[in-house]
């Protein structure tokens, strides 16, 4: 193996289960994080840098790195839930810098190297809210579904080059991200009852999940695939609801989706 891989958000979760993955298959990864000085339990075989997507100037600093990575995994970034009337403006801003802003930066500094040696793989982990939107997740459903437009559209641009991205949407996974979870409800909300209502089955859902590494593993197969598909799904019985989706009405399908999670029409 000689190509060079890198991997935003392995501190844990997905990204550090595909860091892991990558290493095993003789892979040279680079991995980001935050704080890089503060991780305890570091992967051997993997050079961290330091990463913050909320910041343009971190973004711009790794533009070197990136010019030589073979396979770029943009696997950071942060949930988010809330009613829609109630979500601040700012932290909407912020999101979209960290999910779809920044990932999008990397991908664009990583391309012109890839070109140049007529091979590349960017996979942008997503999230199958994108194809199954919920109730007060609007804005991650949104910021997932405009990285996916980006690497939808983008590969038909890229894929003469030899370089191809792709999407990688995940159900539910257990790796605890339930615990860090942005919330945005008022205290006297009238959406309170459904919102909680909606976060107990996310939680409840997530701790039934598939595991990082069963994701990592669909990573994996999206890298070293001849043609990547331009999506690719892990968890939440993905083969048969997206099977479902094409062949139901969409309002019943709608309708199923709220009766997962004990949301009225």
């Amino acid at each position: 193996m000689d190509r060079t891989a890198l991997i935003t958000g392995v501190s844990s979760g997905i990204g550090r289960s595909t860091a892991a993955a990558l290493v095993a298959r003789g892979y040279r990864v680079r991995g980001t994080c935050r704080t890089p000085s503060k991780l305890t339990d570091r992967l051997d075989g993997v050079e961290y840098l330091a990463l913050d997507l909320a910041d343009e100037r971190s973004i711009e600093a790794l533009a070197e790195r990136l010019a030589g990575v073979d396979v770029l995994v943009n696997n950071a970034g942060e949930s988010h839930s809330g009613p829609f009337e109630e979500l601040p403006p700012d932290d909407l801003r912020r999101l979209f810098q960290v999910n779809v802003f920044g990932p999008v930066r990397l991908a664009q500094l990583a391309v012109p190297g890839m070109r140049s040696r007529g091979y590349g793989r960017i996979v942008m982990v997503g999230s199958m809210l994108a194809s199954f939107p919920l109730s007060y997740r609007s804005s991650y459903v949104a910021a997932k579904a405009a990285l996916k437009g980006f690497s939808n559209a983008a590969r038909h641009e890229l894929s003469p080059f030899g370089v191809w991205l792709t999407t990688v949407e995940p159900g539910s996974i257990n790796t605890g991200i339930s615990r860090r979870r942005t919330k945005h409800i008022a205290a006297d909300s009238p959406y309170r009852p459904d919102f909680e209502t909606m976060l107990t089955a996310l939680d409840r859902n997530e701790r039934s999940g598939v595991s990082a590494a069963r994701v990592a593993e669909t990573i994996v197969r999206a890298i070293e695939t001849k043609r990547p598909k331009p999506l690719y799904a892990v968890g939440s019985n993905a083969p048969i609801v997206f099977a479902l989706r094409r062949a139901l009405p969409a309002a019943l399908v709608e309708k199923a989706t709220h009766r997962r999670h004990g949301l009225r029409r």
